[in-house]
């Protein structure tokens, strides 16, 4: 299990073994023994009278009741259970060590930057020839602030950015944020987007077509309506809105752990990229061990486990979020719906979608679980002028899975020439 420290995921490695652990000792401890009770009878279900005990001790009635009508006996049901338990936990160990042992490397060289400030550059994927960038059309890609920015870039055939930069008439710009600094840590969201976003806007000569995917999409929202004057259009790759339109419970379960996360956010000024990472494991936790299982039956020399391999690197290479952006967008954003309630401010200012009289290509994957599509889609109606594509895909499926060129990156081409 031993890897270089570049690759050290999936992160954090000891909460995906403990859950996997946890669901586990679930199942074996609700599989029925000859008595038609679980075993053992106390734990891990907590004392007899909990509501997680009752609820163990029904599903354990309700599967010996199924195997009695049909004639199983329950140390034999118990048996294959644990069986295959034991296959789930080798099959999870040989994916993690075999994505560890992986000869896949990131190779791509960075195209050249335009501007810079702090750990932030504007990196041009078509620099004009001879100097000239005329009749091309600028569209400047904002990422989110958690991830890194090459997953608009993963890998050659893998590149959204190079797609479009070979097509001809288009000039993709790529914004990365790059990793906070002493400064960058006392930012808030109005520093990112009245400032650095602005700044970076003002570097290309002739407005943009604002680009926003997940998280960026509230920042180049709120950019947009901010500098009219610097935007022609606004595209937004699955980007929520409504934070409680699908599931408001957990958006509130993750507001409520805000205030065990102060200490932290004390004293790194940040909120650091395992903790980010904890925190997307608690959307879905056995997400993780399921894929992990999955990639150990693939062929390792295969193109599929290759990017699978990319895509996980990319993911394990976060970036901490400044203190007070992530208690703007936990407290803010999660818990209290801020942007679906019309009460998010930038500098002051409400962000009103409906402000926006642009054009707006909105992009809302069928499987997205990190935005949820009734999330994004309540931004869609807010938006006077919005093409949506609902695309056969899931949220980096998108813009960096097999099947992205059709699921975004041709659609999103036909918006950007139709303008």
């Amino acid at each position: 299990m031993t890897a270089p420290l570049r690759r050290r995921g999936p992160r954090p490695l000891p909460l995906h073994l403990g859950l996997a652990t946890l669901r586990g000792l679930a199942a074996a401890a609700t599989a029925p023994t000859r008595s038609g009770l679980p075993w053992p009878p106390a734990w891990p279900n907590s004392s007899a009278g909990s509501p997680l005990s009752r609820a163990a001790q029904a599903e354990a009635s309700r599967i010996a009741a199924a195997l009695a009508a049909g004639g199983h006996r329950p140390e034999a049901f118990r048996a294959a259970v644990l069986r295959r338990l034991r296959r789930a936990d080798r099959a999870l160990l040989a994916g993690i060590a075999a994505y560890r042992r992986h000869p896949y490397a990131r190779a791509l060289a960075d195209p050249p930057a335009i501007w810079s400030e702090g750990g932030s550059r504007l990196l041009d994927f078509a620099p004009p020839a001879g100097g000239r960038a005329a009749g091309r059309l600028a569209a400047l890609f904002v990422p989110s602030l958690i991830n890194r920015a090459y997953v608009l870039d993963l890998a050659p055939g893998r590149s959204l950015l190079r797609f479009l930069a070979a097509q001809g008439g288009l000039r993709p710009l790529l914004l990365d944020w790059g990793w906070p600094g002493e400064t960058e840590r006392g930012f808030t969201l109005s520093d990112y987007i009245a400032g650095r976003l602005e700044r970076a806007l003002a570097a290309v000569r002739e407005p943009v077509v604002l680009v926003g995917y997940c998280m960026g999409g509230l920042l180049a929202l709120a950019a947009a309506l901010r500098r009219p004057d610097r935007v022609r259009a606004l595209a937004l790759l699955a980007t929520p809105w409504d934070f409680h339109a699908a599931e408001a419970g957990r958006g509130r379960a993750l507001a409520a752990l805000l205030p065990a996360l102060e200490p932290v956010l004390e004293a790194h000024g940040a909120l650091p990229v395992d903790a980010i990472q904890a925190l997307f494991a608690a959307l879905d936790p056995w997400s993780v061990a399921a894929k992990f299982r999955a990639f150990a039956r693939l062929d390792p020399a295969s193109e599929r486990a290759a990017l699978f391999v990319a895509l996980e690197d990319w993911l394990n290479d976060g970036v901490p979020l400044a203190a007070p952006v992530a208690r703007e967008c936990l407290g803010g954003w999660y818990g209290r719906n801020e942007p679906g309630r019309l009460a998010w401010r930038v500098t002051g200012a409400v962000v009103d979608p409906a402000g926006w009289t642009g054009p707006a290509f909105l992009a809302i994957p069928h499987r997205d679980r990190i935005v949820p599509p009734p999330s994004a889609l309540a931004l869609a109606r807010r938006l006077p002028h919005a093409t949506v594509h609902q695309a056969a895909a899931g949220h980096i499926g998108m813009v960096a899975g097999g099947g992205a060129e059709d699921a975004l990156w041709k659609p999103l081409l036909g918006w950007l020439r139709r303008l």
